[in-house]
């Protein structure tokens, strides 16, 4: 493989573990502000512990998701299989995001984040597993088990971003 074409396989799979884990993660870290948006408010324990239990869907799904990916990835190459699983985490983050809160969509609201969390709990593992067979695929032969574990790294560059901008900016920022 040549060198910048290792490069560029490298970088896509480090940016695109880091992006789909700290999608991942600000779900968790911002559990308060979503309990509180997304959930009626007369009892904000009950509401943080439904986001809680969302959180921890997102680790249940994941290895069904790895499994489909998987075969996305044999079947129609792991290029494609790492764009859909990168934009199927983003699309439900942004939709999060943008979603107006329990006040205004009631019920809904709660069923549109559990429905959106078991997306992005369905895709999360896919793209961690997915991203270390493209780029061990990718390596040079002397480099194989250096690329491999870049994936690692990758995961805990996306948390740590998240984890720096929930600190760092504000509740009413975000």
């Amino acid at each position: 493989m040549r060198t910048s074409s290792a490069h560029k396989a490298m970088c896509v799979g480090v940016f695109g573990t880091a992006l789909q884990w700290y999608d991942f993660a600000i779900f968790g870290y911002l559990a308060p502000i979503i309990a509180n948006t997304f959930f009626p408010k007369d009892n904000s324990l009950a509401s943080l512990l439904h986001v809680f239990g969302l959180f921890a869907v997102g680790y249940l799904l994941a290895p069904c998701g790895a499994m489909f990916f998987g075969f996305i990835g044999d079947r129609y190459g792991r290029k494609r299989a790492l764009s859909l699983s990168i934009l199927a985490m983003a699309i439900p983050t942004a939709l999060i995001g943008i979603m107006p809160g329990f006040q205004t969509l009631g019920i809904a609201a709660p069923v549109l984040v559990t429905l959106l969390r078991i997306t992005q709990g369905f895709v999360a593992s896919s793209e961690f597993t997915g991203s270390a067979v493209f780029l061990v695929e990718h390596a040079k032969p002397n480099q194989t088990a250096f690329y491999g574990c870049l994936t690692s790294a990758a995961y805990s560059i996306g948390v740590i971003i998240a984890g720096l901008m929930t600190t760092l900016l504000t509740a009413e920022f975000m």
